[in-house]
Protein backbone atom coordinates (compact mmCIF):
# COMPACT_ATOMS: atom_id res chain seq x y z
CA UNK A 1 0.00 0.00 0.00
CA UNK A 2 1.29 3.67 -1.06
CA UNK A 3 1.36 6.28 1.95
CA UNK A 4 -1.03 8.88 2.15
CA UNK A 5 2.13 11.55 0.85
CA UNK A 6 3.13 9.42 -2.45
CA UNK A 7 -0.98 9.53 -3.29
CA UNK A 8 -1.08 12.92 -2.75
CA UNK A 9 2.11 13.90 -4.83
CA UNK A 10 0.17 10.49 -7.33
CA UNK A 11 -2.82 12.88 -7.59
CA UNK A 12 -0.99 16.33 -7.80
CA UNK A 13 1.00 14.78 -10.99
CA UNK A 14 -1.84 13.82 -12.83
CA UNK A 15 -4.09 16.85 -12.20
CA UNK A 16 -0.57 18.41 -13.84
CA UNK A 17 -0.64 16.38 -16.79
CA UNK A 18 -4.55 16.86 -17.31
CA UNK A 19 -4.06 20.63 -17.49
CA UNK A 20 -1.09 20.56 -19.73
CA UNK A 21 -3.04 18.44 -22.00
CA UNK A 22 -5.77 21.21 -22.37
CA UNK A 23 -5.46 24.07 -24.70
CA UNK A 24 -4.42 27.29 -22.49
CA UNK A 25 -7.55 29.30 -22.48
CA UNK A 26 -8.29 32.01 -25.64
CA UNK A 27 -5.67 30.01 -27.59
CA UNK A 28 -6.20 29.55 -31.57
CA UNK A 29 -4.51 26.93 -33.17
CA UNK A 30 -1.83 28.52 -35.92
CA UNK A 31 -3.22 29.12 -39.72
CA UNK A 32 -1.71 27.26 -42.31
CA UNK A 33 -2.06 27.57 -45.79
CA UNK A 34 -4.00 25.25 -46.92
CA UNK A 35 -5.29 24.12 -50.50
CA UNK A 36 -8.31 25.85 -51.99
CA UNK A 37 -10.82 22.55 -52.16
CA UNK A 38 -11.85 21.72 -55.93
CA UNK A 39 -14.48 23.72 -57.49
CA UNK A 40 -16.85 21.25 -58.26
CA UNK A 41 -16.83 19.96 -54.58
CA UNK A 42 -17.48 23.22 -53.35
CA UNK A 43 -20.28 24.03 -56.07
CA UNK A 44 -22.11 20.99 -55.19
CA UNK A 45 -21.68 21.32 -51.37
CA UNK A 46 -22.94 24.86 -51.94
CA UNK A 47 -26.11 23.52 -53.90
CA UNK A 48 -26.72 20.89 -50.90
CA UNK A 49 -26.65 23.71 -48.84
CA UNK A 50 -28.72 26.40 -51.09
CA UNK A 51 -26.52 28.71 -50.51
CA UNK A 52 -23.66 30.60 -52.77
CA UNK A 53 -19.75 30.43 -52.01
CA UNK A 54 -18.22 32.24 -49.57
CA UNK A 55 -16.53 34.74 -52.33
CA UNK A 56 -19.20 34.41 -54.93
CA UNK A 57 -18.93 32.94 -57.89
CA UNK A 58 -16.18 33.90 -60.71
CA UNK A 59 -18.14 36.00 -64.01
CA UNK A 60 -17.61 35.75 -67.39
CA UNK A 61 -13.96 36.54 -68.67
CA UNK A 62 -13.86 39.54 -70.50
CA UNK A 63 -13.82 38.29 -74.38
CA UNK A 64 -10.07 38.05 -75.37
CA UNK A 65 -10.80 39.71 -78.58
CA UNK A 66 -11.81 42.85 -76.55
CA UNK A 67 -9.27 46.13 -77.83
CA UNK A 68 -8.76 47.12 -73.59
CA UNK A 69 -7.77 43.70 -72.60
CA UNK A 70 -5.53 43.39 -75.79
CA UNK A 71 -3.87 46.29 -74.93
CA UNK A 72 -3.88 46.17 -70.80
CA UNK A 73 -2.43 42.49 -71.47
CA UNK A 74 0.12 43.04 -73.91
CA UNK A 75 1.02 45.91 -71.91
CA UNK A 76 1.02 43.85 -68.60
CA UNK A 77 3.22 40.82 -70.43
CA UNK A 78 5.74 42.88 -71.28
CA UNK A 79 6.11 44.22 -68.15
CA UNK A 80 5.93 41.07 -66.23
CA UNK A 81 8.97 39.63 -68.76
CA UNK A 82 10.78 42.71 -67.70
CA UNK A 83 10.21 42.67 -63.81
CA UNK A 84 11.21 38.53 -64.58
CA UNK A 85 14.25 39.10 -66.28
CA UNK A 86 15.48 42.18 -63.70
CA UNK A 87 14.75 39.88 -61.00
CA UNK A 88 16.70 37.21 -62.93
CA UNK A 89 19.34 38.94 -63.24
CA UNK A 90 20.22 40.33 -59.78
CA UNK A 91 18.90 37.19 -58.13
CA UNK A 92 21.83 34.68 -59.78
CA UNK A 93 23.45 33.27 -56.49
CA UNK A 94 20.17 32.67 -55.12
CA UNK A 95 18.67 30.99 -57.65
CA UNK A 96 21.54 28.67 -58.00
CA UNK A 97 20.93 27.75 -54.33
CA UNK A 98 17.76 27.02 -55.16
CA UNK A 99 18.56 24.57 -58.23
CA UNK A 100 20.88 23.05 -56.33
CA UNK A 101 18.23 22.99 -53.29
CA UNK A 102 15.69 21.05 -55.31
CA UNK A 103 18.27 18.67 -57.13
CA UNK A 104 19.34 17.40 -53.50
CA UNK A 105 15.92 17.36 -52.69
CA UNK A 106 14.61 15.16 -55.65
CA UNK A 107 17.79 13.16 -54.83
CA UNK A 108 16.19 12.96 -51.59
CA UNK A 109 13.12 12.27 -52.17
CA UNK A 110 12.66 8.67 -53.25
CA UNK A 111 14.53 7.84 -50.37
CA UNK A 112 12.07 9.14 -47.84
CA UNK A 113 8.98 7.72 -49.84
CA UNK A 114 11.07 4.50 -49.59
CA UNK A 115 10.92 5.00 -45.55
CA UNK A 116 7.54 6.28 -45.55
CA UNK A 117 6.53 2.59 -47.43
CA UNK A 118 8.25 1.33 -44.42
CA UNK A 119 5.69 3.07 -42.16
CA UNK A 120 8.00 5.62 -41.15
CA UNK A 121 6.47 9.27 -40.57
CA UNK A 122 8.06 11.88 -43.39
CA UNK A 123 9.17 14.09 -40.94
CA UNK A 124 11.41 11.37 -39.34
CA UNK A 125 12.25 9.93 -42.68
CA UNK A 126 13.47 13.48 -43.74
CA UNK A 127 15.47 13.58 -40.55
CA UNK A 128 16.65 10.43 -40.72
CA UNK A 129 18.20 10.74 -44.78
CA UNK A 130 19.31 14.20 -44.26
CA UNK A 131 21.30 12.82 -41.37
CA UNK A 132 22.75 10.16 -43.18
CA UNK A 133 24.09 12.32 -46.20
CA UNK A 134 25.49 15.11 -44.15
CA UNK A 135 27.14 12.06 -41.53
CA UNK A 136 28.47 10.34 -44.79
CA UNK A 137 29.65 13.64 -46.21
CA UNK A 138 31.33 14.82 -42.85
CA UNK A 139 32.88 11.52 -42.23
CA UNK A 140 34.02 11.65 -45.41
CA UNK A 141 35.80 15.06 -45.24
CA UNK A 142 37.03 14.33 -42.17
CA UNK A 143 39.30 11.33 -43.28
CA UNK A 144 39.79 12.80 -46.53
CA UNK A 145 40.90 16.44 -45.85
CA UNK A 146 44.13 15.15 -43.47
CA UNK A 147 44.97 12.87 -46.17
CA UNK A 148 44.65 16.23 -49.27
CA UNK A 149 46.32 18.38 -46.80
CA UNK A 150 49.69 15.85 -46.45
CA UNK A 151 49.53 15.35 -50.31
CA UNK A 152 49.11 18.66 -51.27
CA UNK A 153 52.28 19.84 -49.07
CA UNK A 154 54.37 17.07 -50.33
CA UNK A 155 53.27 17.92 -54.42
CA UNK A 156 54.25 22.19 -53.27
CA UNK A 157 57.40 20.75 -51.90
CA UNK A 158 58.11 18.79 -54.36
CA UNK A 159 57.07 21.34 -57.02
CA UNK A 160 60.55 23.35 -56.90
CA UNK A 161 62.22 20.15 -57.67
CA UNK A 162 60.27 18.96 -60.83
CA UNK A 163 60.73 22.41 -62.33
CA UNK A 164 64.66 22.41 -61.69
CA UNK A 165 64.53 19.12 -63.43
CA UNK A 166 63.15 20.03 -66.17
CA UNK A 167 64.92 23.21 -66.66
CA UNK A 168 68.08 20.84 -66.03
CA UNK A 169 67.16 18.55 -68.85
CA UNK A 170 68.26 18.62 -72.30
CA UNK A 171 65.62 19.57 -74.13
CA UNK A 172 64.99 22.56 -71.72
CA UNK A 173 68.84 23.72 -73.05
CA UNK A 174 68.13 23.07 -76.37
CA UNK A 175 64.83 25.63 -76.20
CA UNK A 176 66.92 27.86 -74.08
CA UNK A 177 69.83 28.59 -76.68
CA UNK A 178 67.40 29.29 -79.51
CA UNK A 179 64.73 31.30 -77.64
CA UNK A 180 66.15 32.79 -74.50
CA UNK A 181 63.76 31.17 -72.74
CA UNK A 182 65.51 31.88 -69.06
CA UNK A 183 65.96 35.39 -69.57
CA UNK A 184 62.75 36.11 -70.72
CA UNK A 185 61.60 34.47 -67.45
CA UNK A 186 63.72 36.14 -65.41
CA UNK A 187 62.97 39.64 -67.26
CA UNK A 188 58.93 38.92 -66.67
CA UNK A 189 59.79 37.48 -63.21
CA UNK A 190 61.79 41.12 -62.04
CA UNK A 191 58.52 43.27 -63.80
CA UNK A 192 56.52 41.41 -61.58
CA UNK A 193 57.99 41.65 -58.27
CA UNK A 194 58.95 45.77 -58.63
CA UNK A 195 55.37 46.12 -60.00
CA UNK A 196 53.35 47.22 -56.68
CA UNK A 197 49.91 46.80 -58.84
CA UNK A 198 51.03 43.34 -59.56
CA UNK A 199 52.07 42.62 -55.74
CA UNK A 200 48.84 44.41 -54.71
CA UNK A 201 46.63 41.66 -56.55
CA UNK A 202 48.25 38.85 -55.00
CA UNK A 203 47.08 40.61 -51.95
CA UNK A 204 43.51 40.83 -53.37
CA UNK A 205 43.59 37.27 -55.02
CA UNK A 206 44.07 36.08 -51.49
CA UNK A 207 41.70 38.24 -50.07
CA UNK A 208 39.20 37.39 -52.59
CA UNK A 209 40.16 33.76 -52.23
CA UNK A 210 39.23 34.18 -48.13
CA UNK A 211 35.60 35.41 -49.28
CA UNK A 212 35.27 33.11 -51.62
CA UNK A 213 35.33 30.25 -48.89
CA UNK A 214 33.55 32.28 -47.07
CA UNK A 215 30.60 32.37 -49.47
CA UNK A 216 30.83 28.93 -50.41
CA UNK A 217 30.16 28.30 -46.41
CA UNK A 218 27.21 30.37 -45.97
CA UNK A 219 25.54 28.99 -49.53
CA UNK A 220 26.31 25.27 -48.42
CA UNK A 221 24.29 26.31 -44.95
CA UNK A 222 21.29 28.09 -47.43
CA UNK A 223 20.66 25.19 -49.73
CA UNK A 224 21.21 22.67 -46.90
CA UNK A 225 18.52 24.71 -44.80
CA UNK A 226 16.46 24.80 -48.17
CA UNK A 227 16.91 21.70 -48.82
CA UNK A 228 15.29 20.56 -45.24
CA UNK A 229 12.31 22.60 -46.18
CA UNK A 230 11.83 21.67 -49.83
CA UNK A 231 11.61 18.00 -48.56
CA UNK A 232 9.21 18.92 -46.19
CA UNK A 233 6.74 20.48 -48.31
CA UNK A 234 7.62 18.69 -51.71
CA UNK A 235 3.85 17.05 -52.00
CA UNK A 236 2.31 20.50 -51.20
CA UNK A 237 4.54 21.84 -53.84
CA UNK A 238 3.70 19.37 -56.03
CA UNK A 239 -0.67 19.32 -55.21
CA UNK A 240 -0.04 23.50 -55.50
CA UNK A 241 1.56 22.88 -58.95
CA UNK A 242 -1.03 20.43 -60.22
CA UNK A 243 -3.42 22.96 -59.16
CA UNK A 244 -2.37 25.66 -61.39
CA UNK A 245 -3.24 23.61 -64.66
CA UNK A 246 -6.53 23.14 -65.72
CA UNK A 247 -8.89 20.37 -64.46
CA UNK A 248 -9.46 18.81 -67.02
CA UNK A 249 -5.22 18.47 -67.89
CA UNK A 250 -4.23 17.74 -64.49
CA UNK A 251 -4.38 14.27 -64.60
CA UNK A 252 -2.26 14.40 -67.40
CA UNK A 253 -0.04 17.21 -65.95
CA UNK A 254 0.29 14.96 -62.89
CA UNK A 255 2.04 12.16 -64.28
CA UNK A 256 4.06 13.81 -66.49
CA UNK A 257 5.41 15.67 -63.60
CA UNK A 258 5.81 12.42 -61.35
CA UNK A 259 7.34 10.71 -64.06
CA UNK A 260 10.07 13.71 -64.64
CA UNK A 261 10.48 14.29 -60.70
CA UNK A 262 11.06 10.56 -60.38
CA UNK A 263 13.17 9.75 -63.22
CA UNK A 264 15.64 12.98 -62.06
CA UNK A 265 15.32 11.32 -58.50
CA UNK A 266 16.43 7.98 -59.81
CA UNK A 267 19.46 10.00 -61.96
CA UNK A 268 20.50 11.56 -58.88
CA UNK A 269 20.74 8.01 -56.41
CA UNK A 270 22.18 6.52 -59.70
CA UNK A 271 24.74 8.96 -60.68
CA UNK A 272 26.05 9.11 -57.10
CA UNK A 273 26.55 4.84 -56.66
CA UNK A 274 28.57 5.38 -59.95
CA UNK A 275 30.75 8.37 -58.94
CA UNK A 276 31.60 5.91 -55.50
CA UNK A 277 32.56 3.19 -57.75
CA UNK A 278 34.33 4.81 -59.94
CA UNK A 279 36.48 6.43 -57.70
CA UNK A 280 37.04 3.23 -55.29
CA UNK A 281 38.25 1.12 -58.56
CA UNK A 282 40.46 3.99 -59.36
CA UNK A 283 42.11 4.35 -55.83
CA UNK A 284 42.67 0.46 -55.77
CA UNK A 285 44.68 0.61 -59.20
CA UNK A 286 46.59 3.49 -57.73
CA UNK A 287 47.75 1.96 -54.92
CA UNK A 288 48.57 -1.11 -56.22
CA UNK A 289 50.63 0.27 -58.73
CA UNK A 290 52.09 3.08 -56.83
CA UNK A 291 50.67 5.97 -58.30
CA UNK A 292 51.44 9.01 -55.93
CA UNK A 293 48.90 11.30 -54.11
CA UNK A 294 46.02 8.42 -54.74
CA UNK A 295 43.67 10.02 -52.13
CA UNK A 296 43.89 12.87 -53.21
CA UNK A 297 43.31 11.61 -56.82
CA UNK A 298 40.59 9.13 -56.29
CA UNK A 299 38.77 12.79 -54.77
CA UNK A 300 39.40 14.28 -57.66
CA UNK A 301 37.52 11.20 -59.89
CA UNK A 302 34.45 11.31 -57.33
CA UNK A 303 34.07 14.59 -58.70
CA UNK A 304 34.85 14.28 -62.11
CA UNK A 305 32.90 11.14 -62.31
CA UNK A 306 29.32 13.40 -61.33
CA UNK A 307 29.72 14.65 -64.58
CA UNK A 308 28.12 12.19 -67.31
CA UNK A 309 30.09 10.90 -70.09
CA UNK A 310 33.15 13.13 -70.07
CA UNK A 311 33.79 13.41 -66.52
CA UNK A 312 35.32 9.67 -66.44
CA UNK A 313 37.36 10.54 -69.50
CA UNK A 314 38.73 13.94 -67.91
CA UNK A 315 39.84 12.02 -64.83
CA UNK A 316 41.68 9.27 -66.81
CA UNK A 317 43.63 11.55 -68.45
CA UNK A 318 44.50 13.62 -65.42
CA UNK A 319 45.20 10.53 -63.45
CA UNK A 320 47.16 9.32 -66.14
CA UNK A 321 49.79 12.95 -66.43
CA UNK A 322 50.24 12.62 -62.63
CA UNK A 323 50.91 8.82 -63.20
CA UNK A 324 53.91 9.43 -66.23
CA UNK A 325 55.65 10.95 -62.94
CA UNK A 326 56.56 7.42 -61.71
CA UNK A 327 57.23 6.03 -64.86
CA UNK A 328 55.43 5.56 -68.19
CA UNK A 329 54.98 1.80 -67.43
CA UNK A 330 53.03 2.59 -64.13
CA UNK A 331 50.75 5.66 -66.40
CA UNK A 332 50.51 3.00 -69.01
CA UNK A 333 49.12 0.11 -66.60
CA UNK A 334 46.77 2.43 -65.33
CA UNK A 335 45.46 3.70 -68.55
CA UNK A 336 44.60 0.15 -69.39
CA UNK A 337 42.57 -0.92 -66.13
CA UNK A 338 40.87 1.95 -66.01
CA UNK A 339 39.78 2.87 -69.19
CA UNK A 340 38.66 -0.81 -69.77
CA UNK A 341 36.70 -0.18 -66.19
CA UNK A 342 34.70 2.60 -68.24
CA UNK A 343 34.22 0.36 -70.92
CA UNK A 344 32.35 -2.10 -68.30
CA UNK A 345 30.97 0.35 -65.99
CA UNK A 346 29.15 1.86 -69.46
CA UNK A 347 27.69 -1.43 -70.63
CA UNK A 348 27.15 -3.53 -67.51
CA UNK A 349 26.79 -1.36 -64.15
CA UNK A 350 25.49 2.14 -65.48
CA UNK A 351 22.86 0.15 -67.41
CA UNK A 352 21.93 -2.06 -63.90
CA UNK A 353 22.26 1.22 -61.64
CA UNK A 354 19.98 3.88 -64.28
CA UNK A 355 17.64 1.57 -65.23
CA UNK A 356 14.79 3.94 -63.29
CA UNK A 357 16.06 6.69 -64.61
CA UNK A 358 16.82 8.95 -67.60
CA UNK A 359 17.16 7.65 -70.83
CA UNK A 360 18.68 9.91 -73.62
CA UNK A 361 20.33 9.34 -76.69
CA UNK A 362 24.14 9.67 -76.78
CA UNK A 363 24.18 12.80 -78.92
CA UNK A 364 21.86 14.79 -77.12
CA UNK A 365 24.06 13.57 -73.83
CA UNK A 366 27.10 15.28 -75.06
CA UNK A 367 25.39 18.38 -76.38
CA UNK A 368 23.30 18.96 -73.17
CA UNK A 369 26.30 18.41 -70.89
CA UNK A 370 28.62 20.99 -72.77
CA UNK A 371 25.98 23.15 -72.94
CA UNK A 372 24.57 23.30 -69.16
CA UNK A 373 28.69 23.32 -68.04
CA UNK A 374 28.98 26.36 -70.31
CA UNK A 375 26.11 28.11 -68.93
CA UNK A 376 25.85 27.36 -64.85
CA UNK A 377 29.14 24.92 -64.38
CA UNK A 378 29.32 22.47 -62.96
CA UNK A 379 25.84 22.53 -61.60
CA UNK A 380 25.05 23.13 -65.03
CA UNK A 381 26.67 19.47 -66.55
CA UNK A 382 24.92 18.32 -63.60
CA UNK A 383 21.68 18.77 -64.31
CA UNK A 384 21.97 18.45 -67.86
CA UNK A 385 20.62 15.24 -68.61
CA UNK A 386 17.53 14.81 -65.79
CA UNK A 387 16.80 18.28 -67.84
CA UNK A 388 17.31 17.20 -71.67
CA UNK A 389 15.29 14.08 -70.33
CA UNK A 390 12.51 16.05 -69.37
CA UNK A 391 12.40 18.30 -72.45
CA UNK A 392 12.24 15.23 -74.78
CA UNK A 393 9.52 13.74 -72.73
CA UNK A 394 7.35 16.62 -72.76
CA UNK A 395 7.99 16.73 -76.53
CA UNK A 396 7.35 13.18 -76.85
CA UNK A 397 3.96 12.86 -74.79
CA UNK A 398 2.92 16.76 -75.92
CA UNK A 399 3.73 17.85 -79.38
CA UNK A 400 4.73 14.62 -80.87
CA UNK A 401 1.15 13.04 -79.76
CA UNK A 402 -0.42 16.26 -80.89
CA UNK A 403 0.87 16.24 -84.33
CA UNK A 404 0.05 12.62 -84.64
CA UNK A 405 -3.56 12.98 -83.99
CA UNK A 406 -3.37 15.70 -86.81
Amino acid sequence: MLSSPRLAAAGVLLSVARRLRQPLPGAQPRLRFEMPPEHEDEAGAAAEDGTSPRFGSPGPRMSAQHPLYMGFMGTVGVGVALLVYWIGSNTTQLLLWIVTALFITLGLDPVVRWLEGKNIPRAAGILMAVATLALAVAAFFATLIPTIVQQVTQVVQQAPQWVQEFIDSDFFRTVDQQFGIRDRISQELAKFVNNPEAMGGIFGGVVGFGSTVANGLFGALIVLVLSLYFLAALPSMKKWGYRLAPRSRRHRVEALSEEITGSVGNYVIGQAAVALLNATFAFIVMSIIGVPFGTLLAFVVALLAFIPLVGGMIAGFLVTLVALTAGWQTALVFAICYFAYLQFEAYFISPRIMQKAVAVPGAVAVISVIAGGSLLGVLGALIAIPTAAAVLLLVKEIFIARQDSR
